[in-house]
């Protein structure tokens, strides 16, 4: 991060309406600029904690994903009627980016991943920052305790950007509205995660439940509804916007459950077997062990089983082999798509532009991976 602080885009950056790529672009400089400001807060308070959460939390927020959070909002709000000044629905984006760090930090202590963005992820740097120093005491201890602050810098970072925003515009409360509810469910989703992991569970429904508030409802459903409510959206717009994006971003979980177990961790940016390692409850292997069950393949059952925490690289081979096996993997693509072309359905009825729902149909088809030539037959 530099110390000079980089002017907020004009209003109107984004001028054509339809161009969420271009939102996605500009956010960046909100963010930097965002950033800035609360480094040099930061640095008042206390140089230390500036230079080791502060100044680190800002690089990983730099270094970004891929926006669509940002996207969506734009979207949603073009969606409901908005045009011209764009600072409100920029300002909402970069509150959800850091809203999205707070998320990955926490979710990497809790489930212990060691990657994130193509780094290392949040509590093993400051792991290795204790061990590197000669401080006294357990680095893994000091890493994790001091990795939750980071998270919860960026969720105060995020309330204060987005709080601000909402007393600018007449659509204020509405606004926070979206906000509030769309935090709670995070929490609530995360603690679903955790509770499915201790008690072992390996139900469909349960697994649904947990990527439906932990992912679909704050990545896609909740990030349409802050834009439309930026352009005062009525009931009818904000329900049909909430439905599609609450199937676009279950499939786009469900899109991350196979990464999590077949992806490149090089284009991921995170390990590809974490999910294997720690049995982690997600729709793949709920319909898995469903399937081997009804098929009566004993060997995926085993590989399978709520008591089977695979450590070794044999049994991580043996979990992914009894995914494919079982037909789990196709099923769960096949619902991709399915869900893909409900979310594209429901954002029609809103009665967006056509053009917008091609834009939109290209923004779910970079969020679920469906290929090209399925997202225009859907569209």
């Amino acid at each position: 991060m530099s110390g000079q602080p980089m002017a907020v885009p004009p209003a109107g950056l984004v001028e054509d309406p339809l161009a969420a790529a271009d939102a996605t672009d500009a956010v960046g400089s909100v963010l930097m600029h965002v950033l800035d400001e609360r480094l040099r807060h930061s640095r008042a308070v206390d140089p230390v904690f500036a230079r080791e959460l502060a100044e680190r939390l800002a690089v990983l927020v730099e270094r970004g994903g891929k926006r669509l959070r940002t996207a969506f909002t734009h979207c949603g709000w073009r969606a409901a009627g908005g045009s011209g000044d764009t600072t409100a629905v920029l300002r909402t984006g970069a509150a959800l980016e850091l809203l999205q760090a707070c998320a990955l930090v926490h979710d990497d202590v809790m489930d212990g991943s060691v990657q994130r963005r193509g780094a290392p992820a949040m509590h093993v740097q400051l792991a290795r920052r204790h061990w590197a120093s000669g401080m006294h005491g357990s680095a893994e201890s000091f890493g994790t305790s001091a990795a939750v602050l980071v998270g919860d810098l960026a969720l105060a970072w995020a309330d204060d950007l987005l709080t601000e925003t909402a007393l600018g515009t007449p659509h204020g409360p509405r606004l926070h509205e979206e906000w509030r509810a769309m935090r709670t469910e995070m929490v609530a989703g995360q603690y679903r995660d955790l509770h499915a992991q201790a008690a072992r569970s390996s139900g469909a429904d349960e697994a649904l439940a947990i990527a439906t508030l932990k992912s679909a409802l704050y990545t896609v459903a909740r990030p349409l509804a802050l834009g439309a409510s930026l352009a005062g959206a009525d009931d009818h717009v904000l329900d049909t916007l909430r439905a599609a994006g609450r199937c676009a971003g279950l499939a786009f979980q469900l899109r991350d459950d196979l990464l999590g177990a077949f992806g490149d961790p090089a284009l991921t940016g995170k390990p590809a077997d974490d999910d294997l390692r720690s049995r982690k409850l997600t729709y793949l292997l709920a319909l898995a062990v469903q399937l081997a069950d009804t098929a009566g393949d004993h060997q995926a059952t085993a590989a399978l089983a709520p008591d089977t925490v695979p450590k070794s690289e044999y049994a991580v081979r043996q979990m992914r082999a009894a995914l494919r096996r079982t037909g789990a993997r196709d099923l769960v693509e096949a619902k991709i798509e399915e869900l893909t072309a409900m979310s594209l359905d429901h954002f029609e009825r809103s009665g967006a532009h056509p053009a917008l729902r091609h834009e939109f149909a290209a923004l779910v088809q970079r969020a679920t991976g469906v290929g090209p030539r399925r997202a225009q037959a859907i569209a």
